[in-house]
């Protein structure tokens, strides 16, 4: 199943924060986010982000809020990061603030969702494709359909993977071999290989995946509120000690600079001087 259904209401789903490019539902102490206002909604937009600090900093005032669950409104979880968007960026804003401003709220976005209180947990079906990805690794807990498909496609569309900060993420949740190997191929893989490196802790059908979910929500809701949030920012912390050369904050700079130069029709990379050996 695709949709998941919100706590009934007598005016429909109860939606505690104005959102317009994403749907957010409350049911109880967890809070159902699905990414696109419609199921043709399936790319990470400026406006999805928007919603999405909409939400993650509206977090900060609900502690009886305890867990947020992250799927997709339609077949596929995410298809990425809105590229089109990065060209309107370019031809509004030459210099690149424009865009530097977007990524920035990419960045924001993953660490709000890395240290909020409520446990994350993301549903994932279909593809889920490069930011799509970035985004659902920075939540707790990952369930996916056994047909789901992943890829991160930068390399092989030009980018660098510049989103959001998660390259240091993916690699202390995969490894760095792993990671290498995907970014660098760009080549397809299935939701057994991801179970294998650790982006997936469980694989289900498409049939059993909301009782998969489940089955992790109950147990959720009956621990300390307390011991929950201590043990959720200290697994943090030692994720974020693990990444002590984090350089994601970077990634806005980089992929702007890289775009401006494409656009302008400028190498993003010289080619360095063959050395002359006598």
């Amino acid at each position: 199943m695709n949709d998941i259904p919100a706590t009934a209401h007598p005016t429909g789903p109860y939606r505690p924060f104005a959102c317009t490019a994403i749907q957010a539902d409350l049911d109880g102490p967890v809070l159902r986010v699905r990414l696109g206002a419609a199921p043709s909604d399936n790319t990470l937009t400026v406006a999805a982000l928007d919603d999405l600090l909409t939400v993650l900093d509206g977090l900060h005032e609900r502690p009886d809020i305890r867990v947020l669950l992250l799927t997709g409104a339609g077949a596929d979880f995410n298809l990425g990061a809105e590229r089109g968007e990065f060209e309107s960026a370019l031809a509004h804003d030459p210099t690149g603030t424009a865009l530097r401003r977007m990524n920035d709220k990419a960045h924001r976005v993953c660490e709000a969702l890395e240290s909020t209180h409520a446990v994350t947990v993301a549903r994932l079906h279909g593809r889920v494709i490069g930011a799509g990805l970035a985004l659902a690794a920075y939540c707790d807990l990952r369930a996916g359909a056994d047909d789901c498909r992943f890829r991160m496609p930068e390399v092989a569309l030009g980018l660098p993977p510049a989103w959001g900060g998660a390259m240091g993420r993916l690699i202390a949740e995969a490894g760095a071999a792993r990671i290498r190997e995907l970014m660098l191929t760009g080549e397809n893989f299935d939701a057994a290989t991801a179970r294998r490196i650790g982006l997936l802790h469980k694989v289900a059908s498409p049939d059993s995946l909301d009782a998969a979910v489940d089955a992790w929500i109950r147990p959720l809701l009956r621990r300390s509120p307390e011991a929950l949030v201590l043990t959720k920012r200290m697994l943090t912390g030692y994720a974020r000690a693990a990444r002590t050369s984090e350089v994601g904050l970077l990634d806005a700079h980089l992929l702007s600079a890289h775009l401006g130069l494409a656009r302008a029709g400028q190498p993003a990379q010289p080619s360095l001087p063959v050395p002359s050996h006598p």
